[in-house]
């Protein structure tokens, strides 16, 4: 699947492939920094706030490497859209149909790791995780809007 194929608008709350973009990635730790900085420049063609774009290349960059680190996918798939009620609705799905959730993490304050669904939860307006309709694994997606 190429960078600007949409499996599916709808998943993204857009209804314009103008409006919405994919990227499908192999589940290594290099794809976090081409998803982060693909999405970054998607954002910024779009000309959205710089503090919206800022929030969303990090939470791609928190949901992409979960999916890396945590699922038994082999690629990853990537998706942005602009929603129709303002907004921006984020997702990267996994091929992992295991049935296992993302481990519990209460981290300490030294550790390194195990802060990325704390600062989705606190960044985004609304997120969560279903099964993905294009994968068959997970879905995690988060919803930000503009603040200002």
């Amino acid at each position: 699947m190429s960078p600007h194929t949409t499996p599916s608008l709808r998943l993204l709350g857009s209804t314009s492939p103008d409006t919405a973009h994919w990227l499908e990635l192999p589940a290594h730790r290099t794809s976090v920094k081409v998803a982060r900085n693909t999405m970054g420049e998607r954002l910024t063609a779009w000309r959205l706030p710089d503090e919206l774009c800022a929030d969303a290349v990090l939470l791609v960059s928190e949901l992409a490497t979960n999916a890396v680190l945590h699922t038994v996918s082999t690629r990853i798939l990537c998706g942005v859209g602009l929603m129709r009620e303002g907004g921006l609705r984020l997702e990267v799905h996994d091929q992992d149909r295991t049935g296992r959730l993302l481990p519990r993490c209460d981290p300490g304050p030294d550790d390194e790791n195990g802060r990325g669904l704390l600062l989705v939860q606190h960044i985004a307006d609304t997120w969560g995780v279903d099964r993905s309709a294009l994968t068959g694994g997970h879905a995690v997606w988060a919803t930000l809007t503009d603040k200002v």
